[in-house]
């Protein structure tokens, strides 16, 4: 197993964790803006009186006035402590002037001795006056030096002591969850990046470390290795397909080549006896290029089948007749067993006697001579089988996995006069299992191979 570059890893794993991180700062940002939004509108709810609009001041003379009836003793006020550090909520007196309903000055700037008490109140322009109303009858105006900050800003910045502790704080808690995720999420994530772009690059080898937590990611780990698997598996092929086509194609085009160029050159006279051979070569040739084509447009799903209800064992008997000849050269007997009353089975006859001439012709090229080859059909519940079966000398176990695979053979060193190309089985398995079908192979215990057929019955599932 391959392990990805841990540059990669590093540099995806700084990337994920700053975006990690800059989510978590956004949603801080947004929390801390979302209390300040709320402290207000609770404030401004349950006492209410805006904050922004009325002044601390002008509640605490309205409440004096409506218990005294009067401005008598006003300065008693002007001792009293509010109970609260906000700045923004405490009364200013130093910077408030206080005149009565008909506009004199009963406070001048938090006192009561000064000149301007007593007379008529002209106010300056840079002082702003807040009315001061009881059961709405008009009692006074309070003037307030505007000062070098409005008194928003001046609540914002009351808050931003607190805000700014719950921001450190949130701050602390968002790196520590960074932190748990990622040794959690971040770094398997990460690995699997990494080894997508390994695979994007053409390594195939490339695999995930898998973490031993039961979770998505670890279950995304796993399926993107049995993915490597299946590509780096598929490559395989494609390259031992490749190489088996070219070695199929060299032979018989080499003996086309000598044998043309041997009549040219005098060597051999242009006789029957010398281009037959050639001849055959070219049928090898355009068998060989039509089953390649075949088995391409089956492993496609575009071969077109015209599934009909047939009954198997006349199908099988019209085969067994095409290869009589054949298996008499050879002395081997065709056997066919077939339980009675056999239902019918959705096939193409076509391509299913395709199936079962491959079948046959395989049988026919390892059996003995003057031994057997032996057919069997019966029902097995909603299925009919069909069994193929030689007394030949049968394939080692550790290879029965590869028989249906493209160019196999059992013997590499096999002449294809004897061995043919290796295509008949992998074509027989597309076309069974495009027809709903299942096909197996098997070593027989008393000696020889066997390859098994099933297929459902004309309308029941198999």
């Amino acid at each position: 197993m391959n392990q990805v570059d841990a540059y990669s890893i590093q540099s995806i794993r700084r990337r994920l964790l700053m975006l990690l991180l800059r989510a978590f700062g956004t949603v801080v940002f947004l929390t801390v803006s979302f209390i300040l939004i709320v402290a207000a509108i609770v404030i401004a709810r349950n006492t209410g009186t805006n904050p922004f609009v009325r002044t601390p001041t002008a509640i605490i003379l309205e409440t004096y006035y409506l218990g005294h009836g009067s401005w008598q003793g006003v300065e008693a006020v002007l001792e009293e402590r509010t109970n609260t550090s906000i700045r923004v909520l405490r009364p200013d007196w130093n910077r408030t002037v206080l005149i009565d309903a008909d506009g004199r000055v009963v406070l001048d700037h938090g006192s009561i001795s000064s000149p301007l008490v007593g007379t008529q109140f002209s106010p300056k322009p840079d002082e702003t006056g807040q009315d001061l109303i009881i059961n709405g009858a008009l009692i006074g105006t309070i003037w307030v030096d505007r000062g070098t900050l409005p008194r928003v800003v001046l609540f914002i910045y009351s808050l931003i002591g607190p805000t700014a502790i719950i921001s450190v704080l949130l701050g602390i808690l968002t790196l520590i969850i960074g932190l748990l995720l990622m040794r959690r999420m971040i770094n398997p994530l990460s690995e699997v990046i990494a080894a997508a772009q390994a695979v994007s690059q053409g390594d195939l080898s490339a695999r995930v470390k898998v973490h031993s937590q039961n979770d998505d990611l670890s279950a995304l780990s796993n399926h993107f290795n049995h993915m490597a698997v299946e590509l780096e598996r598929a490559d395989h092929q494609r390259r031992n397909m490749l190489a088996d086509i070219a070695h199929e194609l060299r032979t018989p085009i080499t003996i086309l080549r000598g044998r043309l160029e041997g009549i040219l050159d005098g060597v051999y006279p242009p006789d029957e006896a010398h281009i037959a051979p050639a001849l055959e070569e070219t049928y090898l040739l355009e068998r060989l290029v039509e089953d390649l084509r075949l088995l391409a447009l089956a492993e496609a799903n575009q071969l077109r089948f015209e599934l009909k209800s047939v009954r198997l064992e006349e199908l099988v008997e019209t085969i067994l007749g095409l290869f009589s000849a054949q298996a008499g050269e050879r002395n081997v007997k065709l056997n066919l067993k077939a339980d009675e009353d056999l239902p019918e089975v959705l096939a193409d006859p076509q391509r299913f006697q395709q199936v079962v001439g491959n079948l046959i012709d395989n049988a026919l090229r390892y059996t003995p001579e003057g031994s057997s080859v032996f057919l069997t059909i019966h029902r097995l519940e909603n299925t009919i089988e069909l069994t193929v079966a030689d007394e030949g000398p049968g394939i080692p176990e550790d290879e029965l996995i590869h028989v249906f695979d493209r160019f196999w053979r059992g013997e590499k060193s096999r002449a294809r006069s004897t061995g043919g190309a290796g295509l008949g089985l992998s074509i027989a398995r597309q076309l069974v299992e495009a027809q709903g079908g299942k096909i197996s192979a098997h070593n027989r215990i008393q000696g020889g191979f066997e390859v098994q057929i099933k297929l459902p019955i004309n309308g029941k599932s198999g």
